[in-house]
């Protein structure tokens, strides 16, 4: 029941946090209706955990979105949401499973997603209500039973099971585009990263595009993202939104490398859970 509690509280704060998406750095507070009583030899030292926890995000507010991520999808945090669990084993010998991907850092990550589209600005639009969308359908499925529905995979598997998976507005199907569109991102900021040749950011959108959304997307989608490119804005107005408070160019790119190696593992993973359900190859219109 306290467990319960717990993620239904974080989701809660997910969702309420100010700026658009940043609440996912309220996660960590108090269990509401804890039993008195049953915690009195630990209640100081979770205290002292939380102070320690406070005090080391007294600058959160002058944070980049890229940092948020990196924070969200540190080892600590993963392990918290996977349970700390190792798998049982693939089957395979003594090779262990890779653990689920969690609900919880995950629907945080698209949160900071969407923030980043609407840097990219209004020319984003539909691709970033098409994210919003899906985390919305997902977070209110988290939210009914956040003990149960605790990895993405619990998800997924329920709506196999129940033969919804495959329907346009099923849980299964925002889990696979919002990896996608998480996909087109890192695409996006490692080629901004790399790009020496300084092309316009409408240039690296494009290329960030080709290699991951448009084999998924019908005729319909790709012609209104060909449309949309016409309208993006200048490379360094973006580059200099993506700066968190007293960040340079340099510290930017030390964190596009950093948020591309935590990212890359989670996503693989979810591919691979999709694709085991053989959902992976889904498209749209």
């Amino acid at each position: 029941m306290v467990e319960r509690e717990r993620g239904e509280g974080e989701a809660i704060a997910l969702t309420t946090g100010g700026g658009g998406g940043g609440g996912q750095l309220q996660q960590d507070g108090a269990v509401p209706g804890a039993a008195e009583g049953e915690r009195d030899g630990e209640e100081g030292d979770a205290e002292d955990g939380e102070r320690e926890e406070e005090e080391g995000r007294d600058d959160v507010d002058g944070w980049s979105e890229i940092r948020l991520a990196i924070e969200e999808l540190s080892p600590a945090r993963l392990i918290k949401h996977r349970g700390g669990g190792d798998g049982d084993g693939d089957g395979d010998g003594d090779t262990p499973a890779a653990p689920p991907p969690p609900t919880l850092p995950f629907l945080a990550l698209s949160h900071l997603l969407l923030r980043v589209l609407d840097k990219i600005g209004p020319t984003m639009a539909v691709l970033r209500l098409d994210v919003q969308r899906n985390i919305e359908r997902l977070q209110e499925l988290y939210l009914m039973d956040p003990a149960k529905y605790s990895t993405l995979t619990e998800i997924v598997e329920k709506e196999v099971k129940e033969g919804t998976a495959r329907k346009v507005d099923s849980c299964a199907r925002a889990v696979l585009w919002l990896a996608r569109s998480m996909d087109f991102t890192i695409a996006l900021l490692q080629k901004l990263e790399e790009d020496t040749d300084e092309q316009s950011l409408a240039q690296l959108v494009e290329a960030a595009y080709e290699v991951s959304l448009k084999p998924w997307h019908g005729w319909i989608s790709s012609a209104a993202c060909k449309i949309a490119l016409k309208l993006i804005p200048e490379r360094k107005i973006f580059s200099s939104l993506l700066l968190g408070m007293g960040q340079d160019c340099s510290a930017l790119k030390d964190e596009i490398e950093k948020l591309a190696l935590l990212l890359r593992p989670l996503l693989d993973d979810i591919h691979s859970m999709m694709a085991k359900f053989r959902l992976d190859r889904l498209k749209s219109t």
